[in-house]
């Protein structure tokens, strides 16, 4: 006869679970040895010095990139960056093929990867270039040229007003004016509503190849340790694959949805388009002028005309249009303010490879809505309203372009 066990009987452990504890044993082990061992050899390594056997006495290499630099009443000030393999030594500093005394800070060798504040009290001259060349304790020279000199902006609200002004006449009054032409787009058929949806892929594929190259062209000026090639590329595709899950999570986006996701690729373009007018403020390498003013608002209208597109089918409310016009449009005016006053080439291209992936994403999912609503993709023949779109938007992009490249 068997027993019932009672409540105070303690059933034994399966032999599942004890198998499973011994499994995550070997796991932790298998995770813990070969650490261990990287370890050890890495204090070999510095301990024994085995590389000194290739020394030939030829100098270390270096490197020193100029990341920042401001101009006020108590001269230049510069903010460099060491990025060879071994520490920089700053010995003396030339403005204008003249030796000027310096100060350091903080001072001492410059690690790898390290940064340092070079203040020279120079007396630099409203509108002038001048040349700067920084030679380290091994006679390696590093130049730096200031096209125009001008003032530093700094960080006080006669300065951030206007720059928010100019932001919001570049960013967001263009991408308004583009979504009023929402009510004149409900009135399209199908095959309007095809070309509005191609033009918009249109519109950002232009947009994705600028945001490319110009994030690649800083990416070249920051310091190589940074990798800046690789560093646009690994950016922007977590920037596409993160915005492609968040997206895809009540599947694919339509309506007010895909126009958000427009927006916002847009609004990260905006950013590092902000971001270039305000490097250019604090550099004095561009007046910007009443015209160029216009011209990038007019370049700007076209995207609002991208993100009403998806809203032909579906009317949202009239606070959507707030929202999408603040999401596109705003971040000119961050962008102008940190370029002015915070503005580093990594941090510069780090932001327009993350638009550029954001900008795939939206093209992407742009594509698919536009082969779901046109059943003759299904044919294999590509409706010549689309191809029209496609042109049409690559074009008015390009052709606008032309008023803001300086």
């Amino acid at each position: 006869m068997s027993e019932i066990a009672g409540p105070d009987t303690v059933a034994a452990p399966p032999a599942r679970t004890t198998a499973t504890a011994r499994s995550r044993y070997a796991i932790a082990l298998w995770v813990a040895l070969p650490l261990f061992l990287l370890g050890m050899a890495a204090a070999w390594l510095v301990v024994s010095d085995p590389l000194r056997a290739f020394n030939n006495g030829a100098p270390p290499v270096e490197r020193l990139t100029f990341e920042r630099r401001i101009l006020d009443n108590g001269g230049i000030h510069l903010l460099v960056r060491a990025g060879g393999s071994e520490p920089v030594t700053i010995a003396q500093v030339q403005v204008d093929d003249a030796y000027w005394t310096f100060t350091q800070d903080p001072s001492g060798d410059l690690p790898r990867l390290a940064t340092a504040w070079i203040h020279i009290p120079f007396p630099w001259t409203l509108g002038e270039a001048h040349a700067i060349r920084v030679v380290t304790k091994t006679g390696t020279t590093f130049d730096h040229e200031i096209p125009v000199a001008v003032r530093t902006p700094e960080a006080d609200s006669s300065q951030l007003v206007p720059q928010a002004v100019l932001g919001a006449f570049v960013g967001i009054v263009p991408v308004s004016l583009g979504l009023m032409f929402y009510p004149a787009l409900r009135g399209v058929g199908s095959q309007g509503m095809g070309f509005l949806l191609a033009l918009t892929i249109g519109l950002l594929a232009f947009l994705l190849v600028d945001a490319t190259e110009d994030a690649l062209e800083l990416a070249g000026e920051a310091a190589t340790a940074f990798q800046g090639p690789v560093m646009v590329v690994l950016a922007a595709t977590v920037s596409f694959l993160l915005l492609w899950v968040v997206g895809r999570r009540r599947g694919a986006p339509t309506g007010l949805a895909l126009a958000t996701y427009i927006a916002l690729g847009i609004g990260l373009h905006n950013l590092g388009e902000g971001l270039a007018i305000g490097a250019a403020f604090t550099a004095g390498a561009a007046g910007l002028g009443t015209f160029l003013v216009l011209g990038f608002t007019l370049h700007n209208i076209t995207e609002g005309i991208g993100i009403a597109a998806p809203l032909v089918k579906e009317p949202p409310p009239l606070s959507a249009f707030v929202w999408l016009a603040l999401l596109a449009g705003a971040p000119a005016i961050l962008g102008i303010w940190f370029g002015s006053l915070a503005y580093s080439p990594q941090w510069a291209a780090l932001a327009l490879a993350v638009g550029a992936g954001a900008i795939l994403q939206v093209i992407v999912e742009v594509g698919v809505y536009l082969l779901r609503l046109d059943d003759r993709w299904k044919t294999a023949s590509v409706p010549v309203s689309v191809i029209g779109g496609l042109v049409a938007g690559v074009a008015l992009m390009y052709a606008t372009a032309v008023l803001v490249k300086v």
